[in-house]
């Protein structure tokens, strides 16, 4: 997006929450908190990444100027400015000469180990142009899944919706997220729910 002037683009404040991860372990975005409490997902393209790391932590208060989709909650970031002033503007990916892929582990490469996880549902999860690609639990794990498959499986990834979900997945120090192969609902056996 580095043809897009940051500023005139409308201007979005808040604390980041958490930071999402890809498939290969790299920030492509946050959970933004506004003042009035509620939350709202930030994507940036992850050659941003590991700059935002380097000045932007959970907690800290950042000011966002981007872009809103038509029918999701998003803001796909241009610019982003840290509590210290620090600038950060999507100047376009940096020039390939061998691929961005080889500067992962293999272990990226391969889409991460193994993982089970479960939780609630408590947002859907975007692609920069506004189309569903999972879901966020209540303990920060990011559900990821190509937008085709997101689509029919739209019931799961609905807020308040428990979920058990397998698939590849990598966590670091920045977050956890699961490249999902696999997505069942959990029904509370307390409750007398029934199938």
């Amino acid at each position: 997006m580095h043809w897009i002037d940051p500023a005139c683009l409308p201007e979005t404040r808040g604390k980041v929450v958490l930071f999402l991860l890809n498939p290969h372990g790299d920030a492509d975005g946050f959970i933004l908190q506004h003042a009035g409490g509620t939350q709202q997902q930030v994507h940036f393209p992850p050659h941003l990444g590991k700059q935002i790391a380097r000045h932007i932590a959970p907690g800290d208060s950042v000011r966002v100027r981007g872009v809103k989709p038509r029918g999701a909650d998003l803001v796909a970031a241009v610019s982003l400015v840290t509590k210290q002033g620090v600038e950060i503007v999507d100047e376009g990916p940096p020039h390939r000469e061998h691929g961005p892929k080889h500067e992962h582990g293999h272990r990226h490469e391969h889409g991460g180990e193994p993982m089970d996880v479960q939780g609630e549902v408590v947002m859907p999860l975007c692609g920069p142009k506004g189309e569903l690609r999972g879901a966020l639990l209540e303990d920060g794990t990011s559900l990821r899944m190509p937008p085709h498959a997101a689509a029919e499986l739209v019931e799961y990834l609905t807020p308040g919706v428990h979920v058990q979900a397998w698939g590849q997945g990598v966590k670091n120090k920045s977050g956890c997220t699961v490249d999902v192969h696999d997505i069942a609902e959990l029904i509370d056996e307390e409750a007398g729910l029934e199938v």
